[in-house]
């Protein structure tokens, strides 16, 4: 009969709802559009980027090698894995409490009494004696779970996981992003670098044109100077841009989970312009972008919590029971010496000062700040998209235009050396000019590289080649595993 009762009780716990409010998603503000996507090629399904692999749309094996030691290798990447695994492991302690706790406990007892020993009628035995008892037994306390506090619990832990796990894939987003800004950043220098030294050869030529005619006696010695100054204030520059290009050689090592040391790039250039790049409506923005994924999973652990708050207020219901064995015989296991109990237990709080209704208020207040931070990080993510359009767009036309004032100036410095050959203009109309050619040359470059950098912040801002459907499943990680005995 005991048993049956055992087995009622634990059924009900088992099969009774949770108390507190059931999770719905709250509104946040979309617009029906991107301010800044007009004459931007929307995404379909059958050419947005490569789920995961975003970086192939740049066709760069290099940089493709590089961005797939990021998940292995990244440090930070790293410590997200592990506090994924650490919200998993939480699940796992919460659901436990879904199971009775058994202890196994041995105890012998000994007992003497001397001939000398008074018995209870105050007359001595004459005989002594020794007793012995033994006996295992194993003690079971279980809180059954009417209400669902455990199931909220575990929600609330499973929301967590899904919570970690979309800070993982944004902190490898945000690390492959920093991988390509650094390796784009390297391939402007590398391009700046080739830009110097053919600037070189330039001012080479034009100092040999003022060579020949200070030789002639039709130029000065400070035209001459002058020429050669060009030339080594060029090599100069071209020499400078080492700094930068070594810092980011030495970022892309780090974030590959290298030393610098263990790094070296092969020179190369930045491309001409970056690709095209596909853009999702606004609405599609809430199920790609991971830190959105994580401030609204983070609203359902909140509300979880606000269940096992609401079940702290109704009456905990707990099963103890020992069954085992006391006998003369260090095992001590017939069924003559068997003994076992079963209690059941109900307490509630009746006076706190507060302490339950104060810890209500607060789930409830937290779980308003993660609407707000919800909201406040759709509002950011559809303000960086917008930010990065316009830039884009803004830095396409300017690129245009200052590709046209760098052909002119182009053919500027080549007229201005053939009249300065001819001896009709000055060296310093020769030197203005082309001081000009190359400062339009670097601002374009600049642009260019830009873009780039811009186009990588795009990406990311529209969450790589992630959305939502990545994350594990609620139900999966809710699921009670199969218990193993302890090793």
């Amino acid at each position: 009969m005991h048993f049956a009762a055992l087995a009622w009780l634990s059924a009900a716990g088992l099969s009774a709802c949770s108390v507190g409010p059931d999770y719905l998603r709250p509104s946040a503000p979309v617009s029906p559009q991107f301010k800044e996507a007009k004459g931007w090629k929307i995404t379909s399904p059958s050419d947005t980027l490569e789920r995961g692999a975003w970086w192939s749309i740049y066709k760069d094996p290099e940089l493709s090698a590089l961005m797939s030691q990021v998940e292995v290798s990244n440090q930070t990447v790293k410590v997200a894995v592990g506090a994924y695994d650490e919200a998993v492991a939480l699940i796992r302690e919460a659901q436990a409490g879904y199971f009775p706790t058994v202890t196994d406990s041995y105890s012998a007892t000994y007992a003497h009494q001397g001939t000398g020993a008074s018995s209870n009628s105050g007359l001595t035995t004459g005989r002594s004696f020794t007793n012995a008892t033994f006996n295992p037994a194993a003690n079971a306390t279980w809180d059954i779970d009417v209400w669902g506090r455990i199931r909220r619990d575990v929600e609330s832990q499973a929301a967590a996981a899904q919570v970690s796990a979309a800070d993982l894939q944004n902190a490898t987003l945000s690390e492959q992003a920093a991988l390509a800004t650094a390796y784009f950043n390297l391939r402007a220098a590398d391009s700046l670098k080739a830009l110097y030294v053919a600037t070189v050869d330039e001012y080479k030529k034009t100092l040999e044109i003022t060579r020949n005619q200070y030789n002639a006696g039709t130029a000065s010695r400070a035209d001459l100077s002058a020429a050669e100054t060009q030339v080594l204030n060029a090599e100069a520059l071209a020499i400078s841009v080492g700094v930068t290009r070594a810092q980011d050689e030495h970022a892309i090592a780090v974030l590959i989970g290298r030393p610098p040391a263990d790094l070296t790039l092969s020179q190369g250039v930045l491309a001409n312009r970056p690709p095209s790049i596909p853009v999702t409506v606004p609405s599609e923005l809430l199920e790609r972008r991971p830190d959105i994924a994580a401030a609204e999973r983070t609203l359902q652990q909140e509300n979880a919590l606000v269940g096992v708050a609401v079940a702290n207020f109704y009456p905990t219901i707990s099963l103890t029971g020992m069954f085992g064995f006391a006998g003369a015989t260090p095992l001590p296991i017939t069924v003559a010496d068997e003994a076992w109990s079963v209690a059941g237990t109900a307490s509630q709080t009746v006076f706190d000062g507060g302490l339950l209704s104060s810890q209500l208020a607060a789930a409830r207040a937290a779980y308003q700040q993660s609407v707000a931070d919800y909201r406040q990080t759709v509002l950011t993510a559809f303000q960086q998209v917008e930010d990065e359009l316009a830039a884009l767009r803004i830095l396409q036309k300017e690129l245009a235009t200052q590709n046209a004032a760098v052909k002119e100036a182009h053919i500027a410095v080549q007229v201005y050396l053939n009249q300065y050959e001819a001896g009709t203009v000055s060296f310093t109309t020769v030197v203005t000019a082309e001081a000009t050619e190359l400062n339009d040359e670097v601002t374009a470059l600049d642009i260019r590289q830009s873009l780039f950098v811009d186009s990588v912040a795009l990406i990311e801002a529209l969450g790589g080649g992630w959305d939502a459907s990545l994350l594990p499943s609620l139900n999966g990680l809710s699921t009670v595993p199969t218990l193993t005995p302890p090793l």
